[in-house]
This record gives structure tokens, sequence and C-alpha cells, in this order.
């Protein structure tokens, strides 16, 4: 019978405590002192939790926690590390950990947590419903970085967050990711599309209503911020919101009190609110479509969510968690994607971001026929879509593309994109050059200009993959 827990750390004496401690509670474990062993017995068979440390000989332990949710997207990983830094916790929580624990630890604590990731591996493997029911966040790009940075900043605070972001893009799953790292994460998260309910029914929605406030309110109906109570309250596509709901809202988030329709009792409102939008928010404010005030209580942090073609190194990641999400959904076999139809995925532009590459990998689950994805399986529209270049830009005169691209940056707000751009940049050159060479280094840097030491540097930033440690040939 394959042990429910594992724990992997080089320390012995971490492995020591935690093993008499699961002993104690009656939950059977194997200990590794290393990632890379427990890699290989997986192959054999899985645990039902995972105890990870971070810093360890080998591979380490968010390389190891990105592999796992690859592979096993629901698997929950604990991730420990004596190093309790900003930086640590929110790499973890990107890679989608389901919690982290920092040295040194309580032991009854973590046998408690230990406890709870056994229950929520219990929900999991109940059904595909479960398994949506905490979404991960996946992404090594440097925009995702930032933003999983300012989750973890977030995590114990309670402000207003605005997310901004294309359609697709996963906002709401950002909006999961702070309720579930915060302090309310024990109470509810409320999800509402503010532009998918007609406008005479969203009020209701949004406050509740008493019994006789209008016709056919044969009873009394608490609305969202009650539902969510103690919790968060996600409002989508915040931009879209009629202007005299705009006044009610903005009257709950500054009073923090509110009524039901028809209702003469205020209602305290102890909720965390996280708005979402598409569009410019400043535009609508410009426009008179949208209460200045309002945006002001709304925007005291702002993360934006960056479109899937400014993270296409996030692609092969985020396919194979979907392939493997898909597959368990249907009850087959995973699919993989062969190296010619994962490169034809990464310079896809993806207009329907994370959310049609999801759409397009349930679709070859379906009707691939095959187990391995050649390039002749993907949808048709991927074939005759004009293709995005490596670096993310439309194909053609790179020069205009790029200044195309910064200027539809620029017109949407943001600033800093030299940073962002010039990665793109590099990484395009490096991984050309890398691809030339057979990954050989030396002779990358050489072709390139730059030196052995630079380059080496360059590829690590960047996170870049397919080159050789040694430069023989």
């Amino acid at each position: 019978m394959t042990p429910s827990v594992w724990i992997i750390d080089d320390d012995k004496s971490i492995r020591w405590v935690l093993e008499k401690a699961l002993t104690r509670a009656s939950i059977s474990y194997a200990s590794f002192t290393n990632a890379d062993d427990a890699l290989n017995a997986m192959y054999d068979s899985l645990p039902k939790v995972i105890l990870s440390d971070i810093r360890m000989p080998g591979t380490d332990g968010l390389k190891f926690l990105a592999t796992v949710k690859a592979e096993h997207p629901t698997l929950p990983v604990i991730v420990m590390t004596a190093h309790s830094d900003l930086d640590s916790a929110v790499a973890a929580f990107q890679g989608g950990a389901f919690e982290y624990l920092p040295k040194p630890f309580d032991v009854d604590q973590a046998v408690q947590l230990v406890e709870r990731a056994l229950g929520e591996a219990e929900r999991d493997n109940a059904g595909p419903d479960a398994m949506d029911a905490t979404p991960v966040m996946l992404g090594q790009a440097p925009a995702m970085q930032d933003v999983f940075r300012a989750i973890g900043r977030l995590s114990q605070s309670s402000v207003t967050v605005l997310i901004t972001g294309e359609s697709g893009s996963g906002k709401e799953l950002v909006a999961h990711a702070l309720h579930r790292h915060s302090n309310r994460a024990a109470k509810s998260f409320i999800a509402i599309n503010t532009a998918a309910i007609p406008r005479d029914l969203l009020e209701s929605e949004l406050f509740g209503h008493e019994r006789g406030s209008f016709t056919g309110a044969t009873t009394q109906r608490r609305g969202r911020f009650e539902e969510a109570e103690g919790g968060t309250l996600f409002l989508d596509e915040i931009g879209d919101m009629p202007t005299e709901l705009q006044t009610r809202l903005l009257r709950v988030l500054s009073d923090g009190f509110f009524y039901r329709v028809g209702g003469h009792q205020p209602i305290k409102a102890n909720v965390r609110v996280i708005a979402a939008t598409h569009q410019n928010l400043e535009d609508r404010v410009k426009q008179g479509l949208f209460r200045e005030d309002l945006f002001h209580r709304l925007n005291v942090i702002r993360l934006r969510l960056p479109p899937l073609r400014e993270r296409q190194e996030d692609v092969p990641l985020l396919a194979r968690h979907f392939l493997f999400k898909s597959a368990q959904q249907l009850g087959v076999e995973p699919k993989r994607l062969s190296d010619g139809a994962m490169d034809m995925l990464k310079v896809y532009p993806f207009p329907g971001n994370v959310r049609q590459l999801e759409n397009i990998c349930h679709w070859l689950t379906v009707m691939a026929p095959g187990q391995t994805i050649e390039p002749g399986d993907l949808p048709p529209e991927m074939k005759e879509a004009p293709q995005a270049s490596p670096n993310g830009m439309p194909s053609g005169d790179w020069v205009s593309a790029l200044e195309h691209l910064a200027d539809q940056r620029l017109k949407r707000g943001e600033i800093g994109i030299i940073d962002s751009l010039t990665h793109q940049f590099e990484a395009a050159l490096i991984k050309t050059a890398l691809a030339h060479t057979g990954g050989r280094r030396v002779e990358a840097a050489h072709l390139l200009g730059l030196g052995r030491n630079t380059l080496t540097r360059k590829i690590q930033e960047l996170g870049i993959d397919g080159a050789r440690e040694d430069d023989s040939v």
C-alpha cells in the first residue's frame, strides 16, 4: 500500500521530527532525501500529499513542484523552507503549492496542515467537479512572476483589489488565489459577472430583497454580499455595472452597510471586494459611464494580468496541465504534444488567451486520433490563423511589429514596458542562437557577441531551456 504522505528533505532531523509526528497521528509516510528520488518513485505510485523542502541538492523544491503540478495538478504539495522570505512564498503559491510552511514550524500545526491536505485530496478524488473547486495558477514568465509576487504581498491584507486584463486571461483565477491565500480563506468566495445579469435583476442579486418588495418577490432573499459575509466577493466585468448600482456599491465600500431591496434595516458588510474588468476604466470615467469616486475606491491596488501572447514561455506548462485535466474529466489517458505541435502552440497568438488554450486542449483530448498530438491534429483555426513570431509579436517586419506592440501597451497605460520587451527580445535571440548551435553555449555566446558568463546569467534570468551545461560537441 502506497504511503499517504511523502516527506522530501535533505535535513535528517526534519525528516525524523515529521516521521514521529505522522506516526503519532496514524498517518503512513515515506521519506526521501532529495526530489529526484521522489520523482523516480512516482513512476510506480503516487502519495496523497507531499511535504517538500525548497532548498535541496539536485532538483530544488520549486522545480520539483512545477514538475508535479504539470503531471498531477490535483496532488497537494506543502512546501517547507528555512528561508521564510516573500519570494519563496510567492514562488510556492504561483507553482500551485497547497500551502507554505516556514521553518521552524510547530509540529502539531504541520500535522493539522497535512490532515487538511489529505481532506482536499479525498475531495479531489471524488470527481472532476471537486478538481475545479481549487483552480491552480501556473506560470514562469516574468510578467506572471510580478502577479504572483503581488498575490504574496496581499495575502494577509483585506484591501480592495482591481484586476485588469483581456477576456480569457484568468482574472477570476487571480481573485481565487487572493482569497485562498488570505485570512478569509475559510469563508466563502462568491463570484458574480455583472455583465451577465439583466440590470433590473442585478440589484437584487447583489443586495438581496425583502418579501413583497416587487412583483414576484414572494420570499425574503439573501444577496451575494450576505453570502460572502466574512469572505470575498468577486465582481467580474465591473466596467459594465449600471450607473445607479455603481452608486449603491460606492456606499457599501465607503460606509460598510447596505440595504436589501425594499428593506429598511441596514446590514453590515464584512466582505473583501475584488473587482475585474477587461475595459479601460479611466476611459469609461472620461466618457461619463463610470463613477470617478467609485473608480478610486476600487483602484486601491491594481493587478494587470498579461495576455497569453506576452507569456508564451508558459504555453507548454499550461498545455500539459490542461491536457491532463481534460483527460481526468473524460476518464481517458492524457495525450501528449509532439515537438512540432508544441512549436505551433508556442507561436500561436491566442486571441482568446488562457481560456482559448484550455478549450483547444479539451478539443484535442476528444478529437485527436492518437495519443501523441501531431501538427496536423491541431484545430483548423490554428493552422489557418496568422502566427506570431517566437517573441510573441506578429510575423513580418519585426521593427514595425515592435513599434505596434509598444504603442498598444502604452495606450493601455502600462509603464516600465522596456524591461518586458527587452526580456522578450533577448530571449528570442538567445533561443535562436542555441538552436543554431545545438545548445552549445560557448559557440552561441560567440555568435551573439557575449561572454560565456554573461550568456549563462541571461539564460538563468530568462528561464531558457535547451542549453548544454558543458560545451562538448
